[in-house]
Formats: C-alpha cells, sequence, structure tokens
C-alpha cells in the first residue's frame, strides 16, 4: 500500500466514528469516497429545490454543484460575485438565510459529531443555524478531528491562518501562519458557533468526502 492508500484508510475509519455520531445527533450524515461521488449526490438531493445560496466555501464551490444549479436555471445567491456594490452585497448575505437550500462547509467536524465553523460576518453561521429549509454541509476529511478541543484547535492553527492568507488581509496570522488572537480591524475569527446538535428548525445534512478539500 501507498501512503495515500493508508491515509484513505484511516480516514475511513475517521469517517465511520464520525458519521456515527453526527446521525447520533440528528444529522442526516453522508460519507462518500471521492468529489465527484459527493457532486452527484448532491445533486439529486437538492433537485426541489429553486433558491440557493452559497456561503464563503472553496470546497462546496470546487465541486461544480453551483454552475450546474445555474445551468438548470435556479436562482442563486452568491455574494462572491464581483462588480456588486455593497447594497447589493448585503442583500444576497440577507437573501441566502431565506433560500431554500444554503451550501457551506465547516471549519472543522469533530468525530463526536459536532460542526465548528468562525465566521467574521455572521451570515454564513447564521445561516447554517437557521432559515434555509435546507442546509448542505460539505467537508473533506481534512477537516475532520478526533474531538471538539482538536477541532477548535485546528480552527486556530490552520483554518483561520490559511483563510486570512488566502484573502489577503492584514492580520498577524496571514503574515506569520500563526494566530496571536489579534484585534486587527481585518481579523476574519469573529464568530464561532458549534452544532452540538441539529437545530431544532433546520433540516441539515453533512457530507463528508474522503479527499482534501479546502482550508
Amino acid at each position: 500500500m501507498t501512503e495515500e492508500n493508508y491515509r484513505t484508510w484511516l480516514w475511513e475509519k475517521l469517517a465511520e466514528k464520525c458519521i456515527k455520531n453526527l446521525k447520533k445527533h440528528a444529522f442526516d450524515a453522508h460519507f462518500v469516497s471521492t468529489a465527484e461521488e459527493a457532486r452527484e449526490l448532491i445533486i439529486d438531493m437538492v433537485s426541489g429545490y429553486d433558491t440557493f445560496g452559497f456561503g464563503g466555501s472553496d470546497t462546496t464551490r470546487s465541486l461544480g454543484v453551483l454552475e450546474e444549479l445555474k445551468a438548470q436555471g435556479k436562482t442563486i445567491y452568491d455574494h462572491w460575485v464581483k462588480s456588486q456594490s455593497p447594497e447589493e452585497n448585503m442583500d444576497l448575505r440577507l437573501q441566502m438565510g431565506r433560500c431554500d437550500c444554503f451550501f457551506t462547509s465547516a471549519n472543522a467536524i469533530s468525530a463526536e459529531g459536532e460542526v465548528i465553523n468562525v465566521d467574521g460576518v455572521g451570515n454564513r453561521t447564521s445561516a447554517m443555524a437557521f432559515g434555509p429549509k435546507k442546509v448542505m454541509i460539505v467537508a473533506g476529511m481534512n477537516k475532520v478531528t478526533h474531538d471538539l478541543e482538536s477541532a477548535l484547535r485546528r480552527v486556530r492553527e490552520v483554518a483561520g491562518p490559511m483563510r486570512a492568507k488566502s484573502f489577503g488581509v492584514e492580520t498577524p496570522c496571514a503574515e506569520t501562519g500563526v494566530c496571536s488572537d489579534c484585534d486587527s480591524p481585518q481579523r476574519i475569527c469573529r464568530i464561532t458557533t458549534i452544532l452540538h446538535r441539529k437545530p431544532m428548525l433546520t433540516d441539515i445534512t453533512v457530507i463528508l468526502v474522503n479527499e482534501a478539500l479546502g482550508f
């Protein structure tokens, strides 16, 4: 076996525990081997919806789902579209919280069945907890850790600095790669949400992909 085969096996074992606990916590949870399998599963699951919101997620966008839904004539709310006025951008963020189906990823997921996200504005963390009829959370196994403590540590040590660097913001972590719990005006880690259980009024599907996806 190659190193990649061993990693695939190890992630499969971690996913077994994670999926079991996510289901125990009332999430609809699935594990697939590839991003393409995730895409096919998602397209089938969301076929009955008309309006879709996409949070700031490289993972969900990398699947090609957004383009497929556009091709089907679905309404897409995407605040990453360029050439928007501040007013248009704000309206799109608000619409995401009222759409039929909201797509996002997670900054970390614990194998104990908890979903962790950190946000700067709050439209993503708000929409994934309440508002849309359906929420789809897609995450690569690189984001799954053994417990809540390690999940929160991953957000601080991995996801936060990498995301800040990708945005090109002027924060200490974007320069050093190390979180200093800064007070920078451009700090992107301002709101932390932990879904310990599925929110009472929100239908949430979590799809784990046995690949490294996103930050």
